[in-house]
């Protein structure tokens, strides 16, 4: 398997490749040259399959032989040590839960899965790999959690300033070791922006072996498509065949991407939703056919507070850029705070169902493509734990959270991080450590 540029299709990787350089060196992200087809076998047997099997076997052609199968093996062992439980709501309506990883966040695979490919990588380089991320929440905590300790490798995490839950900012600021934090004063945006220009960035590049953890990297977006054949295994043994429907909370878009390169690989799935809040730079995309960002606003549903996703550019291409297509499998609709809050209380109130605010926003957009196309079985990613986003669950429904396990140990922490403005003072911070 080989990886081309979304921008200049003649720059060409191996997986290693670009894993370890995150974006191409014309700033385009990697896509893969084919999407193979898993085989009808293996499809009809997922019910008997283990996660780990599913796990290696979906991932194995993407490597493309560049990790022995022993070893990714091993890596996909390691990444899938917790459970993805299909829990039942109402009718025809189900909820994946994402959030049982150590940071309680979808991201965890992802980020594990990439943590040990770079490990790996990196066994026989005497140069450490610094690993750039930004967040709008859940990234760092998972990328601190999945990268730390991993020999070779040091992780600079960016993340904007009074725009993450408290418990997020724990998890990202008091990990020590080979985890660092930035404070950027700007909006995620601003954060994702400065992680791209460093690439780009001779001085940087000189002094550092740079990779980003976004979902950007191949490595930690293509592993987000397990999370579907997952679903899709559970429904299986329920004995439920209706047409199968996602709604993913999207704010970068890499999860709902990875869902499509899911189908694309021979998943039954007659539909995707991408369900945003008013960061709907998708959504009207759809309307208009124009796609015009702005500038992301705050919400309730932080992590998904992204005016331009990254990984759009990889949907569109998943559909050959043919808007026609796109739409026949593929919707999106936003909704503000006061929406979310609304469902928050639905799922609580009818189904004694607690969600966080991101799969609150999943819910609405299933609701609404359900509205037109009730015979089928929808399913929304819930994609956190409530607890990380406390103040505004118990406010909303009038309750209090149990801390659970993983959150606990971080309560009492003092985070640490540096506080920086804009690119020139980020590089400067970078180039002190060199």
């Amino acid at each position: 398997m080989t990886y081309y540029s979304l921008t200049n299709t003649a720059n060409m990787a191996t997986f290693d490749q670009a894993v370890i350089r995150g974006l191409a060196p014309d700033r385009g992200l990697y896509f893969p040259s084919e999407t193979p087809r898993l085989s009808e076998d293996f499809l009809q047997d997922l019910e008997n399959k283990t996660a780990v099997e599913i796990g290696f076997e979906v991932m194995r052609p993407f490597v493309g032989g560049s990790i022995p199968d022993a070893r990714l093996r091993k890596i996909v062992e390691q990444t899938l040590c917790f459970e993805f439980p299909l829990v039942p709501i109402h009718n025809n309506v189900s909820t994946l839960e994402l959030f049982h990883g150590p940071t309680m966040a979808f991201k965890d695979v992802g980020a594990r899965f990439m943590a040990r490919c770079i490990g790996y990588f990196n066994e026989q380089n005497p140069k450490k790999v610094t690993v750039l991320v930004a967040t709008s929440g859940d990234t760092g905590g998972a990328v601190a959690s999945g990268f730390l300790g991993i020999e070779g490798t040091e992780v600079v995490i960016l993340y904007p300033k009074g725009k993450v839950s408290h418990i997020q900012e724990l998890q990202l600021t008091t990990n020590g070791n080979n985890i660092k934090a930035v404070e950027v004063d700007g909006v995620f945006d601003d954060c994702q922006e400065m992680v791209k220009t460093a690439f780009l960035d001779n001085d940087l590049n000189s002094a550092y072996n740079l990779t980003s953890a976004n979902s950007i990297n191949v490595a930690r977006w293509l592993p987000q498509s397990l999370y579907f054949f997952f679903a899709y295994q559970q429904l299986k043994k329920q004995g439920i065949d209706k047409d199968l429907v996602f709604s993913v909370p999207s704010g970068n878009f890499g999860n709902i991407c990875a869902g499509i390169v899911a189908s694309k690989l021979g998943l039954p799935v007659h539909h995707f939703v991408a369900s945003t809040n008013v960061n709907d730079t998708v959504p009207r995309y759809l309307q208009t056919q124009e796609y015009n960002p702005y500038p992301s606003k705050q919400t309730i549903s932080n992590a998904m507070d992204v005016g331009n996703p990254s990984n759009f550019i990889r949907i569109q291409s998943l559909f050959n850029n043919d808007f026609n297509a796109l739409k026949q499998q593929f919707s999106s609709f936003a909704f503000d705070d006061s929406q979310t809050q609304i469902a928050l209380k639905a799922l609580y109130n009818d189904y004694n169902y607690i969600a966080d605010p991101h799969g609150a926003v999943g819910y609405l957009g299933l609701q609404k493509y359900m509205q037109e196309n009730p015979n089928v079985h929808g399913v929304f990613l819930e994609t956190a734990h409530a607890i990380k986003f406390r103040d505004t669950v118990e406010k909303s429904l009038d309750v209090s959270l149990d801390t659970p396990e993983q959150i606990q140990h971080i309560l009492d922490k003092t985070p640490k991080k540096t506080a920086l403005k804009d690119y020139d003072a980020f590089k400067e911070y970078l180039l002190q450590r060199a």
